[in-house]
């Protein structure tokens, strides 16, 4: 129309300096996090640190995993944590390298061949033992491949191609050298005594191999006759009580009509004791049962001998319904007591041979019998219990008659010749429970030494593996004993293994959390002697030979010659631990010194905690890198396990601990808090979580969690992580786009605003370097969280926004913004590389593109400390407290739609002191509240004035007068009196240049 004059508002957009950036709002993390890899292995990433000279090293010894199955959620935690260590030791300055490596030996992979076997029909025991070897060996092979570019997926750098494998041929001949060692240093024995016993896989197993679980027992109260009392105790017993009451013989009478009553969970043992023990500072009792049903076990007139804190109990289960405290019975009368086996007497008709348990069932005294259960009186099977074997050595000196049994074979069943019982499974071969328990039952109900019976719901060990019950079995087995006196030259932290790993578990270790070392130290100062081997066939052999005819005790028992141990290495080291099994192998080894038919080759398997706990040898001191390792790092389980064994192992043949610090982690629960199953369908696979949400999402989970505790991960737990990592990368999105591709040089001055994050950045650099050294990822993530979306996102980024946008290119005030923005950069993507190592490669080369560029290749770096301010901070608190109150009265006129931008206000803000007011108004307060103007006022606020706290601080909302900019969006008096229409001074100015 002709007659309309009206003229449109300038659009000044193109004229704001807005960010620019091709780093994507969205990850895209699990399509691009593979091009990363390939990228990092195409430059070399890995062996480029290693060329970093005149660096103190760092060394973490990765403890190594099973080769048998893919990752689970436990394994990625681990992996992660480990990654954050070397890569952040890397950027502190140290070498920092990590080997991977692996576990391949052992139980778990030969009973999946000996599944396969058995699924074709197959006997193990028929297949020639190096074809299972070979089996067993392309299995671990197979799942090591798979296992290794699953780690790799989760962006854990380290010397994928050139891992540790406890089956390599220098890996298995290490360990027979050391294992030889013990041999050569005279703590190497062949025992006999209980250790735990997996009838399903026929092996003992370790501690670290047992897993306890919820389990139903028989329980049985069963009474033991007395049939001989001597009174003579002092003349056997040099601390006896003085001589017995003058009623001695009548005392003696009444005892000897009594019968003690034990109670045990493992009624099959019953056919294998050879005594009772009591605890002397247990207070016992002779109880008459005076009425009892008819029917019952217990019967009435009968005198049972009892702790007396546990005899209402007793009477109760045996359903007696009256009893009497008969009298008190001492420790000196107990220790003259001696028994007989329920079963005296019995003579099986099918033997027609001399009855088995015609025996003294003797009392003995032992620490181990309490009063908080049972009866006070512990049955002893020597053959079937730790307690039970070591009070059978303490007082089979005193008790002759005393003998260890054997009647339990290696599936669990009763020796065929065991009256009543031969050929019965303690459990079936599935686990389940056998015919021995029920058929010892039955039979005590026969020869009336049942009292009661019951059943009762407890941890109990199983195998890790099988997942069925084990048992206690005596076994010939070979041992480590950790408390030979070592002459070794290698004594400066004890003359033992045991006193070398408590000095250096107190004075050479550091221990993250420091629990841990209570732990290891109660483990290490209780345990008994290191129980080697195995009855198995994948692993490395125990590499000795006993003579024939000679008894372990026997000086010349085990052949102990160097050159022989020389030729065994050799050979494991040319050809595997195979050439043991070999044909003609004891002829080769002994060589000419020695008559093959004299000399018995032991072909037990050693204890892969044995191998495991010597990789700090083939590893580290072999690969001449640091040794003792500067970290150990696995879960909690461990001090059971690696770091227990690779303790043991070092201090017998190096004479310390093999590490300088151990950090634990806990276990990974669901959401609910509840183990992770597969039967419970709550287990998360870590392939599944990378595959939709990427790798860095995981490692910030892993960061954000509280790893010496148990750890929950679930599907609302990732998204809450998932929302933390885009608040980040906003933030870091934010920050490229103001850098752009310029360089920012240092101004002449910087303004406060910009000086106080520095001053961050300076108190930061501490927290981040003290966090990582300390190994706690969770402070270093909350720090910088809380710093990137509280201190740079809602506070400077939001006040210096207008600056960035609308400034000249060349303002001082935006200059300065740059320069802190570059240093924020730095030191962010260094910080936060070890955490998210996929993203700050981005964010990095973003910035810093090039071929041979990369994040992972710099250091952290050095922040002056003039950058440090600490008066500033002060300072800044008050204008930030100022600007909290501010902020709340401009959201309240926002809510009550008075505003839409802060730009709209004005407000006057009334302060309590004059030197606050002098402060506020010595900044360009309304700049830093984001208003378009704001007055200061010294004195009380009208009474309707908004109001925090009872600072003093108050504002009265107050709208800004003029017109918007249309370029800045200030409300300003002069907008429309310049060059440039709609525009303010400001925008004018530098539209004009």
């Amino acid at each position: 129309m002709t007659g309309d004059t009206a003229t449109a508002t300038p659009d000044y957009k193109d004229t704001l300096l807005l960010p620019q950036t091709d780093f994507p709002m969205r990850a895209g993390l699990p399509k691009r996090e593979p091009d990363w890899l390939e990228r990092w292995e195409r430059i070399g990433v890995y062996e480029r640190l290693r060329e970093k000279e005149g660096r103190e090293e760092f060394e973490l010894h990765d403890g190594p995993p099973y080769a048998n199955g893919n990752l689970h959620i436990g394994h990625a935690l681990n992996k992660i944590l480990k990654d954050m260590v070397v890569r952040s030791a890397q950027m502190r300055g140290f070498n920092s390298r990590y080997i991977p490596g692996w576990d391949c030996h052992g139980l778990p992979i030969e009973w999946k061949i000996e599944e396969q076997y058995r699924k074709k029909g197959q006997n193990k025991d028929e297949v020639p033992i190096n074809d299972l070897r070979a089996e067993c060996r392309a299995f671990a092979e197979h799942w090591i491949g798979v296992q290794r570019e699953e780690f790799k997926r989760l962006g854990v750098i380290g010397e994928w191609e050139n891992p540790y494998l406890t089956m390599d041929y220098d890996a298995e001949a290490v360990i027979a050298e050391d294992f030889m060692k013990f041999l050569m240093n005279g703590s190497l024995y062949q025992g006999s005594k209980p250790v735990m016993w997996s009838p399903i896989e026929k092996t003992a197993l370790a501690e670290a191999e047992v897993e306890y679980h919820e389990h139903q027992s028989h329980t049985i109260w069963v009474k033991f006759p007395v049939v001989a009392y001597r009174d003579n105790t002092a003349e056997v017993f040099e601390d006896a009580n003085p001589p017995l009451a003058e009623h001695a013989e009548e005392i003696a009478d009444l005892i000897k009509q009594s019968k003690i009553v034990i109670w045990t969970t493992t009624p099959w043992t019953i056919p294998q004791n050879r005594a009772i023990s009591f605890n002397p500072t247990i207070e016992y009792g002779l109880y008459r049962v005076t009425d009892a049903p008819e029917d019952n076990w217990a019967k009435t007139g009968e005198l049972l001998m009892l702790a007396d804190k546990l005899a209402e109990e007793v009477m109760t289960q045996a359903r007696v319904t009256s009893w009497e405290h008969v009298r008190k019975v001492n420790q000196t009368e107990l220790r003259c007591i001696s028994c007989s086996h329920p079963f005296r007497g019995l003579v099986d008709p099918a033997e027609k041979e001399e009855n088995r348990w015609d025996y003294p069932v003797p009392l003995i005294a032992g620490d181990h019998v309490t009063d908080d259960a049972g009866t006070g009186f512990v049955h002893t099977a020597p053959s079937h219990g730790a307690d039970d074997y070591q009070v059978f050595i303490d007082n089979r000196a005193f008790h002759p008659s005393m003998k260890m049994t054997h009647n339990v074979l290696e599936a669990g069943e009763f020796r065929a010749d065991l009256p009543f019982f031969g050929g019965l499974y303690i459990l079936d071969r599935k686990g389940k429970e056998g015919k021995a328990n029920r058929a010892v039952i039955d039979k005590l109900v026969e020869c009336g030494a049942l009292l009661a019976r019951g059943r009762l719901t407890h941890s109990y060990p199983h195998s890790w593996r099988s997942k069925a019950p084990l048992i206690f079995r005596n076994t010939p087995q070979w041992f480590v004993a950790i408390d030979h006196k070592l002459d070794d030259g290698m004594g400066e932290f004890g003359d033992t293994i045991r006193e070398r790993a408590l000095t250096s578990i107190d004075k050479l270790v550091q221990w993250y959390p420091q629990a841990g070392r209570n732990r290891l130290h109660s483990m290490i100062a209780s345990r008994p002697d290191w129980v080697l081997s195995r009855q198995r066939a994948w692993g490395v052999p125990l590499t000795c030979f006993t003579k024939k005819g000679a008894l372990p005790s026997d000086p010349d028992f085990l052949l102990k010659d160097e050159t022989v141990n020389a030729r065994i290495v050799q050979a494991f080291r040319d050809e595997g631990a195979d050439a043991w099994f070999a044909e003609g192998a004891k002829e080769r080894f002994l060589g000419n010194d020695y008559n093959p038919e004299e000399w018995e080759q032991v072909t037990d398997i050693l204890d892969v905690w044995f191998d495991s706990g010597t990789t700090h040898a083939f590893t580290l001191r072999d690969r001449e890198h640091k040794w003792p390792a500067s970290l150990y790092l696995e879960g909690t389980d461990q001090h059971r396990g690696w770091f227990h064994s690779s303790m043991l192992q070092a201090c017998g043949t190096r004479g310390r601990a093999p590490y300088e610090g151990v950090l634990t982690h806990g276990f990974t629960l669901d959401e609910k808090g509840m183990k992770m199953s597969k039967s419970q369908m709550n287990a998360m696979s870590p392939n599944k979580v990378v595959e939709q949400y990427g790798a860095d999402i995981m490692r910030l989970w892993v960061a954000q969690a509280d790893y010496t505790d148990d750890q929950r991960i679930g599907p609302e737990i990732l998204k809450g992580t998932a929302d933390s990592y885009r608040r980040l990368r906003n933030t870091l999105r934010f920050m490229l786009g103001a850098l752009g591709t310029a360089e920012a040089p240092e101004p002449a001055e910087l303004p406060e605003l910009e000086r106080l994050i520095l001053h961050r950045l300076a108190e930061l650099d501490g927290e981040v370097r003290r966090g990582y050294e300390g190994y706690n990822f969770q402070a270093v993530i909350q720090k910088l969280f809380a710093f990137m979306t509280t201190e740079l996102s809602a506070f400077y980024f939001d006040i210096r926004k207008d600056s960035l946008y609308c400034d000249a290119i060349d303002d001082p005030r935006r200059q300065a913004c740059l320069f802190v923005m570059q240093a924020l950069f730095d030191r962010l993507t260094t910080w936060l590389a070890p955490i998210l190592c996929f993203t700050m490669e981005e964010v990095w080369l973003t910035r810093n593109p090039g071929d041979q560029s990369s994040v992972h290749l710099e250091d952290f770096p050095e922040t002056p400390a003039a950058w440090r301010d600490d008066a500033l901070a002060e300072k800044w608190a008050d204008i930030r407290a100022a600007r909290r109150v501010v902020n709340g009265a401009l959201e309240l006129a926002r809510r009550d739609k008075v505003i839409g931008s802060s730009l709209e206000a004005a407000p006057k803000l009334y302060v309590p002191t004059a030197d606050l007011a002098n402060l506020l108004r010595g900044v360009e307060l309304a700049d830093i509240c984001i208003t378009s103007g704001i007055d200061v006022i010294e004195g009380k606020s009208p009474e309707d004035a908004f109001k925090l706290d009872d600072s003093g601080l108050a504002v009265i909302f107050a709208k800004a007068e003029g017109a918007k900019c249309a370029r800045c969006w200030k409300t300003l008096p002069d907008v429309g009196s310049h060059e440039h229409p709609d525009t303010c001074s400001r925008c004018d100015r530098v539209l004009s240049s």
